[in-house]
């Protein structure tokens, strides 16, 4: 695998378990990858095109996940951290599209060319898109796109970035020093806005067949990422991304 859309190539689609949260959503290998082209398809409506920024809030549901995963196969660049409402970011544009929860929709009023997406209820404005009424009506399959791996992959809020061939390398790291397995599963609990949760409580399962989990807080699973009572705990400030 040399880009982050290697993980949810066609081959990779099966019936094993590839995500579950807390809130008893499950999506299969062959339905976490078809959203995700389903979700890179929305984003390319949307005008993301490669070398543009998505901003997605960092909440432990599917939504954001599976827009990072849309965004790269696009050749685009996710910051898990929509900004400040009504503040444009410092030094530059707003990001080409941003999604967001549908309680913070009021929150955000883009110039031209930049577009809000909420995610979990109907949007007010018609301006804004519909997280799930979109992707369930896109396209579930992706056009083969050319992504260069040292790439942004993901941005933070600082302005650090980590290109496709960074994250995945220190997901085998993490995978190889855990010993991950399909079988596996992987708690995050960390935010997706720090680098470090993505790579090692994403990004890695799925490198090994394993399942993410975004855990209740009484839920135990094989390993986490960030701290919980597990055995086994990845410090994701360990990670260096």
């Amino acid at each position: 695998m040399h880009v982050l859309g290697d993980l949810v190539a066609r081959e990779r689609r099966s019936d094993h378990p590839a995500l579950r949260t807390a809130g008893g959503r499950r999506y299969s290998y062959h339905d976490f990858c078809t959203t995700s082209y389903k979700a890179g398809n929305f984003l390319r409506y949307l005008g993301v095109r490669a070398g543009d920024t998505v901003a997605v809030e960092p909440d432990p549901v599917p939504e954001p996940t599976l827009t990072f995963f849309g965004a790269v196969q696009l050749g685009a660049a996710t910051r898990f951290d929509p900004g400040v409402s009504r503040r444009p970011e410092v030094g530059g544009d707003p990001p080409r599209a941003t999604v967001v929860p549908v309680e913070r929709e009021s929150a955000f009023s883009l110039p031209p060319g930049h577009k809000l997406a909420v995610y979990g209820g109907s949007p007010e404005s018609p301006q804004v898109a519909h997280w799930e009424q979109e992707v369930w009506s896109e396209n579930p399959a992706f056009p083969p796109t050319e992504v260069d791996p040292e790439s942004p992959a993901l941005l933070t809020a600082d302005g650090s970035e980590s290109s496709h061939e960074d994250l995945l390398a220190v997901a085998r790291r993490v995978v190889a020093e855990t010993g991950l397995g399909e079988h596996d599963e992987v708690a995050v609990r960390g935010s997706l806005s720090d680098p470090g949760v993505v790579a090692g409580g994403v990004i890695a399962p799925l490198l090994a067949g394993a399942t993410v989990v975004f855990p209740a807080a009484d839920e135990v699973c094989d390993v986490a990422v960030g701290e919980g009572p597990e055995e086994m705990v990845v410090d994701p400030d360990s990670l260096d991304v």
